[in-house]
């Protein structure tokens, strides 16, 4: 039979398969198809149990008779490469290999073994997340997205998600916040980046930072040509009286509702006073909320930016609300930045997921995100609760000290135990931190030349399966009195 690159007028459609990339070469065809396939699997490009398009899909696609591609998967199943029963689909076949000895592995180099347990600040009870509610409002979400959607958007983020978030934060957060004033980026490391740019277009030179935090934070500005000149903390929060001592800083990084790491609130005269010093001198304050929400003593602190719109840089997200997975997070803008954020984020990650910002548009305005919030506040309170109840019958020389709120707790040590009991947590299989991990050049939470030693403990982080090992762990490797 004459082969033909082409279907005749009687053949049916061809079926639907996936698509397989083959290169034939040779004036057979038959001989060049079966080639190529071999050479496919040979090489690993095509992976064992990988499925084959049909013949009648294939031939269509190579411009080739089905016979021909029928002939060539025959022979490659004769000769052991490919794999075909009746009713099923063509596979290649699962080939045996030799096996290999493994590699030795120096006896100087020491393996290193993944903890046990997690109580390092930074992550909530991902075991969690809300799947089910999350899934809902993505279907609800995608139904009704408009067409527009799934182009390329623009840097200010979906309007239906900023419109929800300016009604929430208003709402819940105290936050004055207009649509048109906020941008959607992915989380706050991302919203830092962007203040980080836009500020060094302003001419500005310095942006002051608490004297305890993430060092990922001071390194970011730092790369973006900032200094970083840091501010003391106490029992009261920032030291606000030292931002009028500075020279030359244009902005300041600060987490008033919540403080990161030590866990106190900025006393209300200080937020009046720090809110004065941006007026006085035009300069900016950046607002961290990145925890507001989980207050268990009384209601939660509100935003810094309340008091005054213009002179305050909100950013939240739902990293700790929600999972850090999701990348979304938010800037309520004072209304002359909003121009530099924008055009800044236009020379990076231009756009969010916009499917992603549908989706917790939905899930705000649905009320789902408020039940989760409430229900993860009882989670996280009836944690902490358990934490201190644990140290004061196991460990009653350790006090939990900050406010009742966040996702962790700050344990306060015997002067000179902290690096020891990190290391014996270690070694028991548990992750904790010391707080001098978030101190910034030496410089003391209270102002004094002393400094406290402790551990920062996320008691919100392990799941419910693994919390009572977790909370057992911590309290053995604990100094007794």
């Amino acid at each position: 039979m004459k082969d033909s690159r082409t279907n005749s007028a009687a053949d049916p459609p061809p079926e639907p398969g996936s698509d397989l990339h083959l290169e034939l070469r040779g004036p057979r065809l038959r001989a060049g198809l079966t080639d190529a396939l071999r050479e496919a699997v040979r090489t690993g490009r095509l992976a064992p149990g990988t499925r084959l398009p049909p013949s009648r899909s294939l031939a269509a696609d190579l411009g080739v008779s089905r016979n021909t591609v029928t002939d060539s998967y025959s022979e490659l199943v004769a000769e052991g490469w490919l794999t075909a029963r009746q009713g099923s689909a063509t596979r290649v076949a699962v080939r045996t290999e030799p096996r290999r000895a493994a590699p030795a592995v120096p006896r100087t180099k020491p393996t290193r073994h993944r903890p046990t347990y997690g109580m390092q600040p930074g992550s909530p009870d991902l075991a969690n997340f809300p799947r089910t509610q999350w899934l809902t409002a993505a279907r609800r979400a995608l139904t009704a997205a408009p067409h527009d959607a799934f182009g390329y958007g623009d840097g200010f983020g979906r309007v239906e998600l900023r419109t929800a978030l300016a009604d929430y934060l208003a709402r819940a957060r105290g936050v004055h916040a207009d649509p048109e004033r906020i941008v959607v980026c992915s989380g706050f490391h991302h919203g830092l980046a962007l203040m980080a740019q836009a500020l060094k277009a302003r001419q500005v030179q310095a942006v002051a930072v608490e004297s305890y935090g993430l060092g990922l934070y001071r390194d970011l500005l730092t790369r973006a040509g900032l200094r970083t000149p840091p501010v003391n903390v106490d029992e009261h929060g920032l030291q606000t009286e030292d931002l009028a001592r500075l020279r030359g800083v244009g902005a300041v990084l600060m987490t008033p509702a919540h403080q990161y790491p030590t866990g106190v609130a900025l006393r209300s005269d200080r937020r009046a006073a720090a809110v004065d010093w941006a007026r006085e001198t035009g300069a900016l304050i950046v607002e961290d909320d990145y925890d507001g929400e989980f207050r268990y003593d009384r209601q939660p602190v509100g935003a810094l930016q309340g008091l005054d719109p213009e002179r305050v840089v909100y950013c939240g997200s739902v990293s700790k609300s929600l999972a850090p997975g999701v990348r979304l997070g938010w800037l309520v803008l004072p209304e002359e930045l909003v121009p530099d954020v924008v055009m800044a984020k236009g020379h990076g990650d231009y756009m969010s997921s916009a499917l992603e910002q549908l989706t917790l548009a939905e899930f705000i305005t649905s009320g789902a995100y408020d039940r989760h919030v409430r229900s993860m506040r009882l989670h996280y309170r009836r944690r902490r609760n358990q934490l201190v109840t644990a140290l004061a019958q196991r460990a009653p020389g350790v006090r939990v000290v900050g406010m009742a709120a966040g996702l962790q707790a700050v344990l306060a040590l015997p002067r000179g135990t902290e690096r020891s009991v990190v290391r014996a947590a270690a070694q028991q299989g548990l992750a904790v931190s010391g707080i001098a991990d978030f101190r910034y050049q030496g410089v003391g939470s209270t102002g004094q030349s002393t400094e406290q030693d402790a551990l920062v403990v996320n008691y919100a982080a392990p799941s419910d399966s693994a919390w009572a090992g977790a909370l057992d762990t911590l309290c053995r490797v604990m100094p007794q009195p």
